[in-house]
């Protein structure tokens, strides 16, 4: 059985989603490019601000700024998994 192919890029991008945001979308872009739940990024932006007396935070504004937004047609994330997978086993496994 083949998936139908999902027009992917070849490499995994860093991009602001349209669908997944509470301010501009950086931390979900974040965690979705380094495969982490968006909270755990929204937390450590926050404790980085608490540490450094607010000079971390500077980081939000410029990313904001240099991540593109995603395109408007692009699939849902998770993305499905890239070609054929293995079929799971018909019925209890035999020893």
């Amino acid at each position: 059985m083949t998936h139908p192919s999902l027009p992917q890029a070849p490499y995994r991008q860093l991009r602001r989603p349209t669908t997944d945001r509470i301010v501009a979308g950086v931390a979900s872009g974040l965690g979705r490019y380094f495969n982490v739940d968006p909270t755990l990024v929204r937390v450590c932006f926050a404790v980085a601000g608490l540490l450094t007396a607010g000079v971390a935070l500077l980081a939000y504004p410029i990313m904001w700024f240099l991540m593109p937004e995603e395109p408007a047609d692009a699939p849902a994330w998770p993305h499905p998994p890239a070609g054929p997978t293995a079929p799971p086993p018909a019925g209890p496994a035999s020893w």
